[in-house]
């Protein structure tokens, strides 16, 4: 600096008065507007003007360090004050009389020291910079005020230093805070200790609309509402008071130039003086309401995602059309809407097809009138029933009722175009907005979806009917495929029932009660079947069997082994024999012989329907023989769970079949086991549905089937009824055949039994005795033709047989006439030339009698015919 200073005035003691000492005061000044009025605008004053003596302590000498001293005629330092001692760490007593050059001034510089002070005490002011050792014994830089004294009396000088680095290093940041404060695009703002604005920048000026000038002076309540007002001012107390920094407050007002209200953020900071005591406070000030906007949409496309994460989590857990419905409520309600319902097209619960007259894009389609039913709904507002069918014209259904929307409806409207349509919610006072959402799947409409906001909630704007079409259209395709699997149920298991015995069939000398029900849960149908097979001779086989596996092609397989058992059957094959064939047939539903593709590079390639054509087919099954004569029952067992037998005055037990191995296996053969059934005594045949559950082990639920069966004094109806109820609802997982035979042993008349010898005179004993038996039992009508077809069978039986005969009358629901021989040649029925004597025999007998066939014997054969009562 080469300018220089004015001249202090004299004080008492000779020397000039420096400021920041004793003596020395200041005047604050109150901010003005710039009309000249002091007052702010408002209900808020500005800060009226400070008396002399009132200021808040602090000067500028508590930011920088400034030194005054004074140097006498002889060159030598005369005074010394107390900020000289501070600054250059030498007490007065030390510096008073002390050569100033060579105490302060580096040795190197001590000439041109000497010869500055020289010119000084001769007159001439300087100002420059100069070296100087400062109290810690480092070299500092000062600036250097030589002022002489040639009004005095004796000359002299007065000196004041100042320190350099600290005063670059204020020049520096004050620079700095103007570039920030003038430069910076966020809007900075400074309030007083009283909390009014100080200093505010362009930026901030520029987002209130106004320009700088207009804001000094102005408080919180001037520029905010009050309520946002007190929360800003309630933060900058605390920030004043505290020291404590507030970040990212976030705060809301109108601002003249632009529409609507704004959302700030302001992060404030105290403001502290040299000596730390608080000045005011700082805020940095940013304009967020884009960045709001911004983080809300962010927000909203976050819940989204995780509607559709959930969503896809929760809806189509199971193959069940109300169950999938009430799974897309739980997602959407209260999460995405207040209220909602699902209704689909009756049809479609029925599994008949969506009545529909084309598909989506066709030009012909339903009016959206057809019936539909309420599957599901959902509120979590009071009186949903009232709110769902608010919409004026519109009918009203609760959960499992059913409705039909008018054709001019929205509702219908949604049905016949298969888009969303957003109505008007009408004058119900507690909605808001509805969006209705069709289900489609595959280009099938098959019902829709109602969504409704309550007051309260924002209205359904287009990004939340794409959400809720998308939500939609899940949800669609896992009904759809319930629906197809409903269908595909339904179907297996119509064919399932058509393949066993309708009603109680009737059995020769045995009372029967059967009963077939599919699992409780929904699953595939299963592969359980059971038969009731009249055999000749009044002999009944009793079957019961389940095929491995679930599906309509269990239930094709089951159907298969049922048609061979039947045939079977008829060709009068013993049990195990009977087992054997069908183990044979098993294994050819199953053959592996199905060739693979070309080989390749990858190996054989093979098609899905090869797959399934090489599927192994297991099956176990009882196959038994009763004779209703005898009482006596062959029984065989594939791998089955063994009969149950509940005799008269007697507890249930299980009979000792040997087991075997399933059908299907092959590799061993099949045992039989002959018991004699006790007149009134129940058999239980019964596939592993019934009597195994994964809640317990099969012992349990042999022995609840054994405790079941044993109560007394029902019939069979009710004692098969009782047993179902005891066992069904404790777990019902899979599907259960149960086939219950009582055995009602034949009365004594109602067989007749005679042996013949071989001769010829043998036939006319046994019209005789044929005729005798039926006159005394009151069958006249039968005598003749009974007379002509036994002499028929005797005469075959002498000649083309061989041993003794035999000849057995059975009398229950018919007659029954059978002829015993030991021939092993079975009676073969053809067409006599007219030239032939013989071989009319058999085709008088299958023109006269109801029924009539031949079947072997240990020994030989039978033949045998029936004639009607």
């Amino acid at each position: 600096m080469n300018s220089t200073p004015a001249r202090s005035a004299p004080i008492s003691s000779g020397h000039a008065a420096v400021p920041g000492q004793a003596g020395s005061s200041h005047l604050p000044v109150p901010a003005t507007r710039p009309d000249g009025d002091t007052a702010s605008r408002g209900a808020h004053p500005v800060a009226e003007a400070r008396p002399w003596g009132a200021g808040d302590p602090g000067t500028i000498y508590d930011y920088i360090r400034v030194a005054t001293f004074a140097i006498g005629p002889d060159g030598r330092i005369s005074q010394w004050s107390e900020r000289a001692a501070e600054f250059f760490g030498v007490p007065a007593a030390d510096a008073v009389g002390a050569d100033p050059i060579t105490t302060f001034v580096p040795r190197e510089l001590w000439q041109r020291g000497r010869a500055r002070l020289e010119r000084t005490l001769a007159g001439e002011e300087w100002v420059g910079t100069t070296p100087y050792r400062e109290a810690g014994g480092g070299e500092g830089l000062a600036e250097l005020y030589l002022m002489p004294d040639s009004a005095l009396p004796t000359a002299g000088a007065t000196c004041l230093a100042v320190d350099l680095g600290r005063l670059r290093r204020i020049e520096t940041d004050l620079a700095a805070s103007e570039a920030v404060f003038g430069q910076t695009p966020t809007g900075f703002v400074l309030f007083d200790d009283r909390l009014r604005l100080q200093r505010v920048n362009d930026a901030f000026a520029s987002g209130m609309g106004l320009v700088p000038t207009d804001l000094e002076g102005l408080t919180p309540h001037d520029l905010f509402p009050p309520s946002e007002a007190d929360r800003l001012t309630a933060a900058l107390r605390k920030v004043l008071a505290t020291g404590e920094p507030v970040f990212d407050l976030r705060f809301h007002g109108a601002v003249p130039t632009r529409d609507g209200n704004r959302l700030w953020a302001v992060s404030l900071y105290r403001l502290n003086g040299a000596a730390g005591q608080p000045m005011g406070v700082a805020g940095q000030v940013s304009d967020v309401t884009s960045r709001h906007v911004a983080e809300r949409e962010a927000d909203g496309v976050r819940r989204n995602l995780a509607l559709l994460n959930e969503a896809s989590a929760h809806i189509g857990s199971t193959l069940d059309l109300e169950t999938t419905a009430k799974e897309l409520l739980d997602v959407v309600v209260p999460p995405f809407c207040d209220l909602a319902t699902v209704d689909l097209y009756t049809a479609l619960l029925s599994g008949e097809t969506v009545p529909s007259a084309g598909r989506l894009g066709d030009t012909v389609l339903t009016d959206g009138s057809g019936e539909l039913r309420r599957v599901a709904v959902s509120s979590v507002v009071g009186g949903a029933s009232s709110v769902l069918g608010s919409v004026t014209g519109l009918p009203i259904a609760e959960a499992g009722g059913t409705l039909c929307y008018p054709r001019r409806s929205p509702h219908a409207r949604a049905l016949r175009t298969g888009r969303s349509v957003v109505p008007d919610p009408g004058p119900d006072p507690l909605l808001r907005s509805t969006l209705i959402v069709p289900l489609v799947a595959r280009d099938q409409v098959l019902g829709l979806v109602q969504l409704s906001r309550a007051i309260g909630s924002e209205p359904f704007d287009a990004r939340d009917v794409a959400i809720a079409e998308e939500l939609v259209a899940r949800a669609a395709v896992c009904i759809d495929n319930a629906r197809l699997y409903r269908r595909e149920h339904e179907r297996a298991l119509i064919l399932q029932r058509s393949l066993l015995p309708p009603g109680n069939p009737a059995a020769s000398g045995l009372e029967i009660a059967c009963r077939y029900l599919p699992s409780n849960n929904n699953t595939e149908v299963g592969g359980d079947w059971f038969d009731v097979i009249p055999l000749p001779g009044n002999r009944t086989a009793l079957v019961i069997g389940d095929v491995m596996g679930r599906g309509l092609r269990a239930a094709v397989a089951m159907g298969q082994l049922r048609t061979a058992v039947r045939t079977l059957a008829m060709l009068d094959l013993d049990p195990a024999e009977v087992l054997t064939a069908l183990d044979e047939i098993a294994r050819g539903l199953g053959d592996d012989s199905v060739p693979a593709g070309p080989p390749t590079p990858y190996g054989r390639l093979t098609s899905t329907a090869d797959e399934e054509a090489r599927e192994v087919y297991l099956a176990t099954c009882v196959y038994a023989v009763y004779d209703a004569v005898t009482r006596r029952c062959i029984f065989a067992n594939a791998g089955h769970l063994p009969p149950v037998l509940l005799s008269p005055g007697e507890s249930a037990r299980m009979l000792d079949v040997p087991p075997g191995l399933p059908l299907g296996v092959g590799g061993e053969p099949f045992e039989e086991v002959e018991i004699v059934l006790p007149d009134g005594a129940v058999l239980g045949l019964y596939t592993d549905g019934l009597v195994e559950s994964r809640k317990h082990q099969l012992d349990e639920g042999l022995r609840a089937f054994r405790s079941a069966l044993s109560v007394e004094g029902k019939g069979l109806e009710d004692l098969c009824d009782h047993v179902l109820g005891e066992l069904n609802p404790h777990h019902g997982e899979d599907d259960i055949a149960l086939l219950m035979a009582k055995v009602h042993a034949f009365p004594e008349d109602a067989v007749g039994n005679w042996f013949l010898l071989p001769e010829p005179t043998s036939v006319a004993k046994a019209r005789e005795l044929a005729c005798s038996w039926l006159l005394t039992r009151g069958l006249e009508e039968l005598v003749d033709t009974t007379e002509l077809l036994v002499s028929e069978l005797v005469t075959n039986a002498l000649k083309h047989g061989r041993g003794e005969i035999r000849l057995r009358l059975l009398r229950e629901r018919g007659l029954v006439c059978e002829v015993w021989d030991d021939g092993y040649a079975q009676p073969r029925q053809r067409r006599a030339q007219e030239t032939d004597e013989g071989g009319r025999g058999l085709q008088l007998v299958s023109l006269l009698a109801e029924r009539w066939g031949s079947r072997r014997t240990p020994k030989g054969k039978i033949v045998w015919f029936e004639l009607a009562l």
